[in-house]
């Protein structure tokens, strides 16, 4: 189609990533008018489902959503919840199951895969589920849920498929406490990704985390108890095991039914025949993402769904561009266990070469496959320690520039691999940018970091595996032209977050107004304001709603509770430790009876009460300061919580008292803003129930004292927190902790989270020790004077408001008067509790709210 052909209409089938990523580049290369229509099946707008596991997590769905400024566009419109029924093509048409009928002149088929199931006895028995989007997820935990309450104990899992979704599967089941079983049919675990070696050792760390797994073994049939329920997994070897939920992770298959009903090309194993412009044999239909089959093979990564979408958006504007074939490289999205495998990881080419390092005490199994001069990288795996996947990954095919151990050993036993890139290397394999782009951005450009990186060439908007590679290529593409990367706060500041809470600090101003006059320019804006609240919070220490302080704060802060995507905010009551009285729990119970709050307990080992309006929020806090309750600061940049088993207080494992130093812990550090939310972690021995190595801070327990963990983050990009001491006790550790938290607020850039400000410090851990331990700085006492001052002047800020008729003032609703709900807000029943309802729920209700509709129209 040439470029003045656009103004025909596309219509997407599928609104999926692939889609989103199709539109997207459409809509960024076109610079005349078109029209597009995308069509989903699911109710929800284009989701990150390669973040799927993160919901176990208290991730949302709003939070998962994609950027939706692509549905902003007045050329889009999005239909949610209305699949396509039928295609005709002679009729340019497609059929939508309500009856809609819309017109293309191009048509693009993004509809994906299925998961599939075992083809056993039982497969579909309530209890069985597959793995594959939102509603999938929410179901599972709604019946996990549900069989707990039932069944009065705790349930066991069986995840059929131990490959990388079968992990994240059993990850899921385990967060929400399922103990779980993986069966694996082959001989190990990932065998499409990982050689036996490799298998066997992410076998011994999945079993590390307290998920079972079994190999060779093959599903014959599931068993239901008496209420029709799964209740069992047996094999074809006679042997079985209980099981109160399955999940199916045995593999995908395209999505082609509206394909073959049209009469288009099929494979024989499935998915919609293309050609390397990702045309169809129709010339007027494509096929992208995981329905399409490109010479014999459907893939089920998003990496190649998306060069497949710029192909194809390319080619509708009239532009050359042609789909390179599949890259198979996978990362483990499972948090505590590190996996990638790249290129030819089987060495399956003539003559290839292995060079492999394997520590089983550590858990580590790293393999390269080189070419037979051992020049050219062909492919790897790397198991436990995955950290040198985002530099090796773009070196396939190329040369490897350096000896192999430097990407194998362990930092300390080796010099860093410092080989430069070449320009074809594809450095984000998820956009397709390679590093000659990414160098092009910066010299022709004007890039200067790779956030700007990013709105050029999406390099890191999607898994941001790649972002610390592109970072490192910007900052040397940088030194070669004399510059530096910019570390610039915002357009407001020249300075860096480090330089402008030390400029702050030492010249002693207590206002946004007079920082800004002195060290900055204009009014300030989102990024700089709620930067100078979190500074000001740790050197002045006001109110954070007290003068200006309340105008700089993120939504979240202005009113001191979290937003929900409904429009109303959650309350988390502080419970040190996870300990709290039974007069507590009532009281919290009676308070979310009184409100009708949804109540869950969360991962850090709080109760969350969700569904709270505006003007309630006073009237709860005042209920809950009486009861002895404080704020959570569950919506601050701030301590969440400090994680704790129950130590030697209760188990027979414990060797110190894990409850009384996680509550002396968030009983010190409550309250202290910082450039990132922080949460710590004791665990009362070696067995590390308190999960603290996944902590800002992890504490473990020994026979002598504690051994203390920095540097672990959850979430996208999870790091296990590095050992920094051993053995400190009591006075010792808090006094490390202080330094540690007060070096990290003082030093650290923007939204930066403890696991990269550790990994850019200079010396590494080091560097660090030298600074807490030996004072290499000269900064300890002032560390100290510092945080004893935070202890020194606490206030709970929910407790201040409440005192405070100016500060109460701001929890007025324009829409709710007083008590009056807002007949917009509608909530439906749960597993025994109110939760908002879905807008089909709303609509089949007669509940009509403006701009809720399954139809969006943009």
């Amino acid at each position: 189609m040439s470029v003045s052909g656009m103004a025909e209409p596309v219509v997407v089938v599928g609104a999926g990533m692939v889609a989103h990523r199709f539109v997207d580049s459409l809509l960024s290369g076109a610079d005349v008018e078109c029209r597009v229509t995308v069509l989903g099946e699911e109710s929800h707008a284009p989701y990150d489902r390669v973040a799927l596991t993160s919901f176990f997590s208290g991730v949302s769905p709003a939070d998962l959503t994609l950027d939706q400024t692509v549905f902003d566009d007045d050329r889009v419109t999005l239909v949610c919840g209305d699949p396509v029924a039928a295609i005709d093509r002679d009729a340019r048409t497609v059929r939508t199951r309500s009856g809609a009928t819309h017109g293309y002149g191009r048509l693009v088929l993004a509809t994906g895969s299925k998961a599939q199931r075992v083809a056993v006895p039982g497969s579909e028995l309530p209890g069985c589920f597959v793995y594959r989007t939102l509603d999938d997820v929410a179901l599972m935990s709604a019946h996990v849920e549900a069989r707990e309450s039932l069944l009065g104990r705790p349930l066991r899992g069986a995840v059929i498929g131990g490959g990388l979704l079968g992990l994240e599967a059993a990850g899921a089941l385990q967060e929400m406490g399922v103990d779980c079983t993986v069966v694996q049919s082959s001989d190990r675990l990932m065998s499409a990704q990982l050689d036996v070696a490799g298998g066997r050792m992410l076998q011994r760390l999945i079993e590390s985390r307290g998920i079972d797994v079994r190999v060779d073994s093959r599903t014959s049939q599931l068993t239901c108890d008496e209420s029709g329920a799964v209740a069992g997994v047996r094999f074809t070897d006679g042997d079985g095991m209980d099981a109160d939920v399955v999940v199916f992770t045995v593999g995908v298959s395209p999505r082609d039914e509206l394909a073959r009903a049209a009469g288009l090309g099929i494979h024989p194993r499935g998915g919609v025949l293309i050609d390397d412009a990702c045309r169809t044999d129709d010339p007027d239909i494509l096929a992208i993402g995981e329905v399409a089959n490109f010479e014999g093979r459907c893939v089920g990564l998003v990496a190649p769904g998306y060069a497949m979408a710029e192909v194809a958006a390319a080619r509708l504007l009239g532009r050359d561009a042609s789909f390179p074939g599949f890259d198979d490289s996978t990362k483990l999205k499972l948090s505590g266990v590190d996996v990638a495998s790249f290129g030819d990881a089987m060495a399956v080419t003539p003559d290839a070469l292995d060079v492999v390092y394997t520590d089983p005490i550590a858990g580590v199994y790293k393999k390269l496959v080189l070419s037979d001069d051992a020049h050219t990288l062909l492919g790897g795996i790397l198991v436990g320690d995955a950290s040198a996947y985002g530099a090796l990954r773009p070196l396939v095919g190329a040369p490897l520039g350096g000896d192999p151990a430097a990407y194998l050993l362990p930092e300390e036993r080796t010099e860093s691999a410092s080989a430069e890139l070449p320009d074809a290397a594809v450095v984000c394999a998820c956009s397709g940018v390679t590093a000659g782009r990414i160098r092009e951005a910066v010299h022709e450009e004007g890039c200067t970091d790779a956030a700007e990186v990013k709105g050029c060439t999406r390099a890191g908007a999607t898994c941001g595996s790649c972002v610390f590679m592109v970072t490192k290529i910007v900052g040397a593409e940088l030194a070669k032209t004399g510059r530096a990367a910019s570390t610039a706060l915002c357009e407001h500041f020249d300075m860096s977050r480090r330089l402008l809470f030390d400029a702050v600090r030492i010249s002693g101003l207590r206002t946004f107004s007079a920082v800004i006059d002195r060290f900055g320019r204009g009014r300030g804006c989102d990024i700089c304001k709620p930067v100078l609240a979190s500074i000001l919070a740790v050197l002045v220490g006001d109110h954070v709603l007290d003068g200006e302080n309340a105008s700089l704060q993120d939504t979240n802060d202005h009113v001191m509770a979290n937003m929900q995507k409904d429009g109303t905010y959650s309350v988390v009551p502080r419970m040190p430790g996870g300990e709290v009285t039974p007069a507590g729990l009532i009281a919290i119970g009676r308070i979310a009876d009184e409100y009708g709050l949804y109540t869950k307990i969360t991962g850090g080992q709080r109760i969350d009460m969700f569904g709270a309006r505006l003007e309630q929020l006073p009237a709860i806090w005042a209920q809950l300061v009486e009861a002895g309750f404080e704020s959570g600061q569950a919506y601050g940049k701030a301590l969440r919580t400090v994680k704790s088993c129950v130590g030697s207080t209760w188990c027979r494992y414990g060797v110190q008292d894990s409850v009384g130093m996680a509550v002396r812990l968030e009983l010190r550090y409550r309250g202290l803003r910082a450039p990132h939310k922080l949460k710590v972690g004791v665990s009362g021995c070696a067995r590390e129930c308190a999960e603290a190595r996944g902590k800002d801070v992890g504490v473990i327990a020994t026979e002598t004292g504690w051994n203390m963990y920095v540097g672990g983050n959850g979430g996208f990009s999870p790091r296990h927190a590095q050992l920094l001491a051993s053995d400190l006790d009591d006075e010792g550790l808090i006094r490390a902790i202080d330094r540690f938290f007060m070096y990290y607020i003082r030093t650290a850039d923007r939204l930066q989270r403890t696991a990269s400000w550790c990994e850019d410090l200079e010396g590494g851990l080091d560097g660090l020790r030298s600074v807490i331990f030996d004072d290499s700085l000269g900064l300890c006492a002032d560390m100290d004077a510092a945080m004893a001052s935070h202890v020194a002047r606490y206030e709970d800020e929910w407790a201040a408001t409440l005192r405070d008729p100016e500060k109460l003032r701001r929890f007025g609703s324009f829409v709710n008067a007083a008590d009056t709900p807002d007949p917009s807000l509608a909530y439906v029943p749960v597993r025994g509790q109110m939760r908002p309802a879905t807008s089909e729920e709303r609509a089949s209700a007669g509940v009509l709210i403006a701009g809720t509709t399954l139809e969006v129209r943009r």
